[in-house]
């Protein structure tokens, strides 16, 4: 292997020999944006419009300065340290091919842990215009039992007792906002890039739940100098592997500890609701309306959905990555059926939307078989992917009385996977905030296949639903004595519509 050149500041001009690189001055640009959360999705997604948008070298308002918030997050943090915040985001496309460029646009770093204090004097800077976030589903601190603020989280306990070193988002969001209404600033947007129908709403209105507890005084001033906008994100973006790694050495030459690997499809609707000013990101391919819900609500339900459904089944079928499952004749039927028959009778009207096109284009971005996204990584936290993607379902066909059979099967299958084991008997990876009570009902549905409902932070009311429940129950069994290949065939047979 020829010489290895480290990916940092000093060797762009020869890394941009190999690859693209930034030409823009990054010394020269002003924080514009402070991102919580600065994982994959964020480094091919918004870090990715935000470079593009930079290569106009009269702009240099936008640089980001990424936080890593929790004490898991040090490996990225010393990472983009070490390559002063830059990274290749490779592009795995269709044919196999690799487009690779290295984005410069996160230009500050910052630990959270460490240092909680300087991350909030950061989020109060003068120059600071927007805090964006991809803290995932359950960052929100959302309980879907009682739909609101959930105040008994530890954390939460923790950041009310000791606000001046928090822990979760919203201590850090709140005093930062105090310090900017106590210096005179001007307002700020709080931007969610998060995979929630609403994110915009849901960020304001679980902020504000805990800014009431926390810092009262704090609300008028939030609710006159803060703005929430809505958006839907979409790019598949799959953990960074060894091999992808390694890849890079061998075709570039490149010495990068962790480069992003993505799709090519992107997609970034945003509700035009900026308070203190904006990226001109529509000039790079975003799409500023005024109104995301309808596209929200089409993209949570059957891509996000529809990821949840290959990672659940997939697991049990004893696959590892979600293109293998998408290419088994029997899951990708159950999944065009469950997209066809249950979820599109809940869009409504989806004015400019091929929707029909919309769906195949989901089942051949699932299919690719070079971005080998890990059904490990699909299927973490799905007790909290479950309530935003496959549960608004259930309740909008209960409510017309839609067809929920294969909504019900996943749930029942979510409920087998919960147990630990695949179809098999091989032991299941659960990575998930709530695994130990999930696999507490889930022992208990082998004597009471309802016990699962019973989780109310997750199913909510549901297991008063005797529709749902009698679906529910009736895939449940099938699983359980037929194995998941046979009750998946079963659930696709006499089934004339799909997608």
């Amino acid at each position: 292997m020829k010489n290895l050149i480290q990916l940092n500041q000093k060797n762009l001009a020869e890394i941009s020999k190999v690859i693209p690189c930034p030409t823009y001055n990054r010394g020269q640009l002003k924080t514009g944006i402070v991102h919580v959360g600065i994982g994959g999705f964020h480094r091919a997604h918004e870090a990715f419009y935000t470079d593009q948008l930079l290569q106009d070298e009269s702009i240099t308002d936008w640089g980001i300065c990424g936080v890593a918030l929790l004490d898991f997050d040090t490996k990225i943090y010393k990472t983009l340290k070490e390559q002063d915040g830059l990274y290749t985001l490779i592009i795995k496309e269709l044919d196999g091919t690799h487009t690779k460029r290295v984005i410069g646009a996160i230009t500050d770093y910052l630990y959270a842990p460490e240092n909680p204090n300087k991350v909030i004097e950061k989020m109060a800077s003068p120059e600071v215009k927007i805090i964006s976030l991809t803290i995932t589903e359950g960052g929100y601190n959302y309980n879907e039992a009682t739909k609101s603020f959930d105040f008994e989280n530890p954390l939460i306990q923790h950041d009310l007792e000791h606000p001046n070193a928090p822990k979760t988002i919203f201590g850090y969001l709140t005093q930062a906002l105090k310090l900017r209404k106590e210096r005179g600033l001007k307002g700020i947007t709080i931007q969610s890039c998060d995979n929630i129908q609403g994110n915009g709403h849901m960020a304001k209105r679980m902020l504000e739940s805990y800014v009431t507890k926390a810092e009262p005084e704090l609300l008028d001033w939030i609710a006159s100098n803060v703005s929430f906008p809505n958006a839907m994100v979409d790019r598949i973006t799959p953990a960074t592997s060894a091999l992808d790694i390694e890849t890079l050495k061998q075709t570039s030459g490149i010495e990068d500890a962790w480069p992003v690997v993505c799709e090519p499809f992107k997609q970034w609707v945003i509700e035009d609701d900026f308070i203190a000013g904006r990226p001109a990101w529509e000039t790079v391919g975003a799409q500023f309306v005024k109104d995301v819900v309808p596209y929200e609500k089409m993209k949570l339900s059957l891509l996000n959905a529809g990821h949840s459904v290959l990672g659940i089944l997939g697991a049990l079928y004893g696959y590892s990555t979600i293109d293998e499952a998408a290419s088994n004749a029997d899951i990708s039927s159950f999944l065009r059926i469950y997209m066809g028959n249950e979820v599109t009778p809940t869009l409504g009207n989806l004015e400019g939307v091929n929707l029909k096109n919309y769906k195949f284009s989901l089942i051949q971005r699932f299919g690719n078989t070079y971005i080998k996204d890990q059904i490990e990584r699909i299927c973490s936290e799905s007790s909290a992917k479950f309530p935003i993607f496959i549960l608004p379902t259930v309740y909008a066909q209960l409510e017309q009385n839609g067809a929920i059979n294969h909504a019900a099967f996943m749930v029942a299958a979510f409920a087998v996977y919960s147990l630990g084991q695949n179809e098999f008997g091989t032991q299941l990876i659960i990575k998930d905030a709530m695994a130990s009570e999930l696999n507490e009902k889930a022992i208990a549905s082998q004597n009471n296949p309802t016990a699962f409902l019973e989780i109310e932070t997750i199913f909510g009311t549901l297991k008063n639903q005797p529709s749902f429940v009698e679906a529910y129950t009736a895939a449940y069994q099938n699983i359980v004595q037929n194995g998941i290949e046979k009750s998946v065939k079963d659930m696709n047979s006499n089934v004339l519509n799909d997608i």
